[in-house]
């Protein structure tokens, strides 16, 4: 019993569809990294040589920067009114982290004060942000 042999059929996968999903992907890892931003107040926190903490879920952001305004999530308030903001907060967020983002400028008296408001109102759990220390290089 002869088989017929059957002519060479070059089998080629075409790569053009795989290429354009990774270029797609590409384009919107590069996208949606521009959009992330830290902050929109412009706060120079002091250094610290301590690790990074996890962030909590409940956190509440407390901005103090080096010309004494105060903001709350990134509205700006004053003390009076802090105080009955954070009041109000409490009554849903109790075990919220309070985090003070203070500028390395501002009086300590200023953010004793912040916090007391913060503890008055209900919160105890509270935190002051710093930036890492940048590793100095020996020369040799």
């Amino acid at each position: 019993m002869q088989f017929k042999k059957r002519g060479n059929d070059d089998f080629r996968l075409d790569v053009t569809p795989l290429v354009d999903c990774v270029f797609l992907l590409l384009i919107f890892f590069m996208l949606s990294s521009t959009l992330i931003s830290i902050s929109g107040i412009k706060v120079n926190l002091p250094e610290s040589s301590a690790e990074k903490i996890e962030k909590e879920k409940k956190e509440i952001k407390i901005s103090i920067t080096k010309d004494g305004k105060i903001y709350l999530n990134k509205k700006e308030t004053d003390l009076k009114k802090l105080a009955s903001k954070l009041k109000e907060m409490h009554i849903t967020n109790r075990n919220g982290v309070v985090i003070i983002h203070a500028d390395k400028m501002v009086s300590h008296g200023r953010v004793v004060e912040v916090m007391d408001i913060a503890k008055t109102a209900g919160f105890n759990k509270l935190a002051i942000a710093t930036e890492p220390k940048k590793k100095k290089i020996l020369k040799k």
